[in-house]
C-alpha cells in the first residue's frame, strides 16, 4: 500500500531558525545613533545661542502634534482640530520667552476656544470626543513643552535645561540597562510588559545620582535638592512613558510614527520629556529662584 510520506526528501531545504528577539527590544545601534545626534544638536544650541532651543522645542511640538493627531485619526477615527492646535501650540511656545506663564496661559485658553468653534461645522456626531482629544493634545504636547522653553529664559537657563535633559536621559538609560540585565518582575504588565521594577530601581538610582551632580555642579543647589529633583523626574518620566503606552495600547498601535529609526516617532521620545519639563520648571524655580 502506498501513501504520502511526511518525511522531508533528500533535496528539502531546512529553513533557518528564526532570529531570537533582542532583549533590548529595539534597534540598539540606530537608537544610539539617533540619540547622540539629537543630543549633540541640543547641546550646540544651548551652548551657542540659547534662543535656538526655543525654536527646537517649537519644531518638536509641531511634529509631535501631527504624529499624535494622525495616530488618533487612523486608529480611533478621532479628528482633532489640527490647525488650531498647531498654530496655538506654536503661540504657546514662542510667547513663553517674552511673556512667561501669562503668555502660555493666554495662548492655551485661546487655542481651546478656537477648537470649540472650529469643530462646530462638522456636526454633533463625535463633537465631545473630538473636542476632548483636541484639548488633550493642546495640553499634553505644546502646553507641557512650553515649560521646557521657559526654563531657558533666566541667565542660568542653559544650566537649567541641561539639568532637565540630563536627568531624563539618565532615568531612561539607567532603567533601560537595569531592565535588560536584571528585569524579572513586571511593573505594569497590562500597560507596558517590558517595564520592570528592576528597571525602575535602575532609573531611580541613576536619576538621584545625576540629580545630585547636576544641581551641585551646574547650579548652586544643595545635594538633597538634587536628590529630590532626581527622584521627582524619574517618577514623572516613568509616568509619562506609561501614559503614552496606555494611549497606544488603547489605540492598538505600536508607535506614534516612524520618523526616528530605533525609536519610532518623535512623540515616542517626547513621552517622558513632556511631564518632566513641567516638574523641572517648578522644582528649579523653588530650589533656585532666578
Amino acid at each position: 500500500m502506498t501513501g504520502t510520506s511526511t518525511e522531508p526528501g533528500p533535496d528539502a531545504v531546512t529553513p533557518p531558525p528564526a532570529p531570537k528577539a533582542s532583549r533590548a527590544g529595539r534597534n540598539l545601534p540606530a537608537a544610539i545613533a539617533v540619540g547622540v545626534l539629537l543630543g549633540a544638536g541640543l547641546l550646540v544650541a544651548l551652548l551657542t545661542v540659547r534662543e535656538i532651543f526655543v525654536g527646537i522645542v517649537a519644531a518638536a511640538v509641531a511634529v509631535s502634534t501631527v504624529e499624535l493627531a494622525g495616530a488618533l485619526n487612523r486608529a480611533g477615527g478621532i479628528r482633532i482640530a489640527l490647525w488650531p492646535v498647531l498654530i496655538g501650540g506654536q503661540a504657546m511656545v514662542w510667547l513663553s520667552w517674552p511673556f512667561g506663564r501669562n503668555g502660555v496661559l493666554a495662548a492655551f485658553v485661546l487655542t481651546v476656544l478656537t477648537c470649540m468653534v472650529w469643530r462646530l461645522g462638522q456636526g454633533a456626531a463625535g463633537y465631545v470626543r473630538d473636542l476632548s482629544a483636541s484639548v488633550l493634545t493642546a495640553a499634553y504636547v505644546p502646553l507641557f513643552a512650553s515649560f521646557a522653553a521657559m526654563m531657558v529664559v533666566p541667565a542660568d537657563g542653559t544650566a537649567r535645561v541641561l539639568c532637565f535633559l540630563i536627568l531624563v536621559v539618565s532615568s531612561d538609560t539607567g532603567g533601560y540597562i537595569a531592565g535588560v540585565l536584571f528585569g524579572r518582575h513586571p511593573m505594569a504588565p497590562a500597560i507596558s510588559p517590558k517595564k520592570s521594577w528592576e528597571g525602575f530601581a535602575g532609573s531611580m538610582t541613576a536619576g538621584i545620582v545625576a540629580g545630585i551632580l547636576c544641581l551641585t555642579l551646574l547650579l548652586p543647589g544643595q545635594w538633597w535638592q538634587g536628590a529630590l529633583f532626581g527622584a521627582a523626574l524619574v517618577l514623572t518620566a516613568t509616568l509619562g512613558d506609561l501614559v503614552e503606552s496606555l494611549i497606544k495600547r488603547d489605540l492598538g498601535i505600536k508607535d506614534m510614527g516612524a520618523l526616528l529609526p530605533g525609536h519610532g516617532g518623535l512623540m515616542d521620545r517626547m513621552d517622558s520629556l513632556l511631564p518632566s519639563a513641567v516638574v523641572s520648571w517648578l522644582l528649579l524655580r523653588l530650589f533656585i529662584p532666578g
